[in-house]
């Protein structure tokens, strides 16, 4: 491990310089998961900082989810969790690709359903009306991650029964091989208990945490196309988005007029 005495005059904080060489380690694998970390004696002897700087730095990954501690144990390395910024209507491969991850799709049940009301209201046809269900497990790096049922028009999705849903986004071939322009999504994000229908096929413990997200993108033209159930593994992936606070322009003060004495 490098020392950090040559880089006191750095205007970077060093604890700020120690957290950044520890993430860098924990990503590229030179601590595995699970790893003991040096304790933080043997870390500022190591780096040359005090302990309150190595404090702070592990403080910081822990808040990040990068390490946990184990009281009388020690610090040792989570596993880091896959994460899809919610900037932007995109699919999980194509988010996970761009990442470098290796996404595939088990497609479990691919078939014609009558409509439920849920679905029938968010796609807005009939109750009972034949929809396609498209079930999926997906695979992140050859671990199952979420599972997805999907809700189609029944012609769209006798369509992509020639398509090879294994390796492809459906909002790719959409937008590519169908046509269809897409538009905005709406989601809703919630947290449950896996059941031992969605704790097989993640193969997970029933009772474990997963993010479950409601979906329902719409055309270009905001026409409701396809509905989504997504149950995601809460151990190993997150989403994550940026906000900002725009405060409103506060209107000018209103003078009071003033009374005009009467003589």
């Amino acid at each position: 491990m490098s020392n950090f005495r040559t880089l006191a005059m750095s205007p970077v904080p060093l604890y700020t310089q120690l957290k950044e060489s520890l993430r860098e380690r924990i990503l590229d694998g030179t601590y595995k998961v699970h790893q003991q970390l040096p304790s933080e004696s043997e870390m500022s002897a190591l780096f040359g900082v005090s302990r309150i700087t190595v404090r702070q730095a592990l403080s910081d990954l822990q808040k990040e989810g990068l390490i946990f501690k184990i009281p009388g144990k020690g610090t040792f390395v989570a596993k880091t969790k896959a994460f899809q910024q919610l900037m932007q209507l995109e699919g999980l491969a194509e988010a996970m690709s761009r990442m470098g991850y290796e996404i595939y799709n088990q497609v479990t049940s691919h078939k014609i359903v009558p409509a439920s009301t849920t679905v029938a209201e968010r796609l807005q046809i009939e109750v009972g009306a034949p929809v396609a269900e498209i079930k999926r497990v997906r695979h992140l790096n050859r671990e199952p991650l979420s599972i997805e049922i999907t809700y189609l028009p029944a012609e769209i999705g006798e369509r992509l029964r020639k398509v090879d849903l294994a390796t492809r986004d459906i909002f790719l071939v959409l937008e590519n091989d169908f046509g269809i322009a897409l538009g905005r999504a709406d989601l809703q994000l919630d947290a449950m208990l896996a059941d031992e229908v969605l704790a097989r096929p993640l193969q997970i413990e029933e009772g474990t945490a997963l993010l479950r997200m409601e979906r329902l993108t719409h055309t270009a033209a905001g026409q409701p196309l396809d509905f989504e159930y997504l149950y995601f593994r809460g151990d190993a992936f997150q989403y994550r988005l940026q906000i900002e606070r725009h405060s409103a322009t506060a209107a000018a003060p209103t003078t009071p007029a003033r009374r005009t004495r009467k003589k």
